[in-house]
């Protein structure tokens, strides 16, 4: 892989990881790249984590999946081989994917059946942030096209939310330098 390419690469990734924001109630806003690990925090979480639902919801009006039912993992997920619960009874998901981004809601259910549902909810937004190349084998000397696509929910563009909201995408160097179209090395 040429350096130019790593530079972008290695900035876009920094600067995935460097976005993680919450919003001072129990929602989160979680930014990783496409092929990484990542913790999805219970921001309501009770002792022990029997009590905890994990639920998934990609679009607005799809049906939810339920992938933590009281502590226990389902086995009839698509992802049911990259989750696992924390000690904290945070979400953990290997290997993220495109497919992954959308609402992750955790619910804790309390009484002495578990019938009763502790208010509130903590939601987590995860958005998937993927590069890709136009070429499979990159090596020094030879220019290189490099795509960025934000995941997010609800869909929209970046720029779709108000301004207190907006997420901004920019390319980097490697020591988290703005690129811009003056610098003859790129074309952005």
């Amino acid at each position: 892989m040429s350096d130019e390419c790593r530079v972008c690469l290695l900035g876009l990734i920094f600067l995935s990881s460097l976005l993680t924001a919450s919003n001072g109630m129990n929602d989160a806003h979680v930014f990783i790249s496409s092929g990484e690990n990542v913790r999805l925090p219970c921001n309501n979480a009770l002792p022990d984590c029997d009590s905890t639902l994990w639920i998934y919801n990609r679009f607005r009006d799809s049906t939810t999946d339920e992938l933590i039912f009281l502590g226990i993992k389902k086995k009839d997920t698509e992802r049911h081989e990259r989750l696992s619960l924390g000690s904290d009874c945070s979400l953990n998901i290997r290997n993220i994917s495109t497919e992954d981004y959308g609402l992750y809601i955790c619910r804790q259910w309390i009484g002495v059946n578990r019938d009763q549902q502790e208010e509130p909810d903590a939601r987590v937004f995860l958005h998937v942030l993927h590069v890709s190349s136009s070429q499979t084998e990159i090596s020094a000397g030879l220019s290189v096209t490099l795509f960025c696509q934000l995941y997010s929910y609800p869909q929209g563009s970046c720029d779709d939310s108000d301004g207190s909201e907006r997420i901004q995408l920019f390319w980097v160097n490697q020591t988290g330098v703005k690129l811009t179209r003056s610098d003859s090395r790129y074309q952005i």
